[in-house]
């Protein structure tokens, strides 16, 4: 009994810091909203948002080279040479591999 009143006593003493680290507890760790939770949104807003930027630049790339496509008939002969290979009737291709060790 000696054991259950002292502890009773620190309750009764310490209730506000105790009411404060459950508090913390909860809103740290254990809450839907919780400040991890929330690092790892932080973290994945950025990476999404790293993403966004790497895909319009993309699109501006493509954009740019199909304006280009448009408006230069040579543009598509560039590109089916070094792209796909293609030659004309008369021409002789070398490719070359460069040796990987």
């Amino acid at each position: 009994m000696d054991k259950l009143a002292t502890l009773w006593m620190f309750v009764r003493r310490q209730k506000y810091w105790i009411t404060v680290g459950v508090f913390a507890v909860i809103i740290g760790f254990l809450d839907e909203n919780s400040m991890l939770k929330r690092l790892k949104y932080t973290q994945e807003e950025h990476q999404l948002r790293s993403e966004i930027e790497k895909y319009r630049k993309e699109y501006e790339e493509n954009t740019r080279r199909l304006k280009e496509l448009m408006v230069d008939s040579d543009a598509i002969e560039r590109i089916a040479r070094e792209k796909y290979l293609m030659k004309k009737p008369n021409e002789d291709i070398f490719v070359f591999k460069d040796d990987v060790e």
